[in-house]
């Protein structure tokens, strides 16, 4: 699919989403209280396949045959696809859902995989934000190429799938087809959720605030499953109706959805929940949220936003804050902790998750930077180890031995420092600043230490180390 075939079909979008503001009236023009349809694989009708409009959730019979009665304030309806079968796409792009008209029935048609997928992969995209042309010319320079370079080096016939976790674009809707054309070119089926810098301003409340996002994406809250894993992608930017004001919430309508999708998942599989603004410290009623997935073993939540690398665990519950794909909003190499502009990459094995970040244009083993620097009567070693969380572990090398264990402390990136700190840096984009992050580490060593050495030992015991000259 070539570029201009995009914009051609995202030539009206503005005009579509002028139409959707009145989806009510439009929706229910000629049609039935109950919808109907079929979810079919071949001829064969699919039994206990989730159906829903974002309010109710219903499974099909044995024979595939699902009623519903839409929400009237339902504008679409969705199928959680099941273990087993392929995503829906258009031109990779999900599209497992169909848009409510004046029709009664809709069926939703499911092909079967070739391989067992219990074993698969997917990666999280944290915000592309692409504002302007250029921005879009390095994504596709860098971003993309590295994605494509990672899919081709696993083996043939891997299962793989992607989940873009917000901030899609930076206000810019004009540039959602430019996103297209990247996911297009990954090659990957992409799940999209929505983030602040993807909402509708001035068009009302948050209501209407996702009008546009509809209108490309379908709807901003959904599930679908791959093997043992069940995903659920949710909208927790809540706009508060005045230019860019928004706030982490995650709305009652959702909860309530949730809490009925969630009804028909073992409790011991792999739940993974997808959303831009993290849950753990930005999201006003966590609380609520928290107290649907008590009794799920095994948790993990992604999340974007913050332009920094963070991983977060509360009570038993496992949060990847993500560093982005545009790194300090496409001004340099790495985020604002000093954490390379990149992605998560996860592997999928039963119930069993394992994950490491791919940092953009840079070897997977490059996991940690190091530098020295020069105090008063001895130097100092600074490690950055920006995926990591307390299962790991840091050691350090003089000239060749071992010298145990760095200190974790709360500190700034030196390289953030020096391509960021102050109101004329970086260049273009003043705004970006050095953050202070947890994954530092510091050692001090007498200036006679010619070589030093960083060794981090992740979770899951893989070893990654950084050198340099003193």
């Amino acid at each position: 699919m070539n570029r201009r075939s995009f914009i051609q079909r995202m030539g009206l979008v503005t005009g579509a989403a002028f139409v959707s503001l009145n989806s009510k009236a439009f929706n229910q023009l000629k049609r039935e209280k109950t919808i109907k349809g079929r979810v079919l694989s071949g001829k064969k009708g699919i039994a206990n396949v989730v159906i829903s409009d974002g309010f109710s959730v219903v499974l099909t019979d044995a024979k595939g045959n699902y009623t519903i009665e839409p929400n009237e304030k339902a504008v679409s309806i969705f199928m959680s696809t099941p273990s087993g079968y392929e995503f829906k796409t258009d031109d990779r792009v999900a599209r497992h859902y169909e848009k409510l008209g004046s029709r009664n029935e809709y069926d939703f048609e499911l092909k079967a995989l070739k391989l067992n997928d219990n074993r698969h992969k997917f990666i999280i995209w944290a915000d592309p934000q692409v504002k302007n042309k250029k921005d879009v010319k390095q994504m596709m320079e860098t971003s993309v190429p590295d994605v494509q370079q990672l899919l081709k080096n696993m083996p043939k016939d891997t299962l793989v799938h992607g989940i873009c976790v917000g901030d899609i674009v930076w206000d810019n809707h004009a540039l959602f087809p430019d996103y297209n054309l990247a996911v297009s070119q990954m090659g990957i089926p992409f799940f999209q959720a929505l983030g602040n810098h993807d909402m509708d301003y001035r068009k009302g409340g948050d209501e209407t605030s996702d009008v546009t996002f509809k209108e490309v994406y379908g709807p901003t809250y959904y599930s679908f499953n791959r093997g043992k894993a069940h995903y659920v992608v949710l909208d927790d930017v809540r706009y508060l109706g005045t230019e860019r004001e928004y706030d982490g919430y995650i709305t009652e309508d959702q909860l309530n959805w949730l809490g009925k999708d969630l009804e028909h998942v073992d409790k011991n599989n792999l739940l993974i929940i997808n959303l831009h603004i993290p849950v753990h410290n930005s999201v006003k009623n966590k609380e609520d949220f928290y107290a649907l997935l008590k009794g799920y073993t095994n948790v993990h939540i992604m999340s974007g936003h913050t332009h920094f690398n963070k991983n977060v665990i509360r009570d038993g519950i496992y949060e990847h804050n993500h560093g982005t794909v545009c790194g300090a909003w496409w001004t340099g190499p790495i985020c604002e902790d000093g954490t390379p502009r990149g992605y998560g990459v996860y592997d999928v094995d039963g119930t069993k998750l394992t994950w490491y970040y791919k940092s953009t244009g840079l070897e997977r083993e490059k996991q940690v930077s190091v530098f020295t620097d020069r105090l008063t009567n001895q130097s100092r070693l600074i490690a950055n180890v920006w995926n990591w969380d307390p299962d790991w572990k840091v050691e350090y090398f003089l000239d060749g031995k071992a010298m145990g264990l760095m200190e974790n402390q709360i500190g700034y990136d030196p390289l953030s420092v020096t391509l960021y700190k102050g109101d004329q840096l970086p260049a273009g984009r003043t705004f970006p600043e050095p953050r202070k992050t947890d994954h530092i580490f510091v050692a001090h060593f007498d200036p006679s230490v010619k070589k030093v050495k960083v060794t981090a030992t992740d979770r899951f015991g893989e070893k990654f180390s950084a050198e340099a000259e003193v």
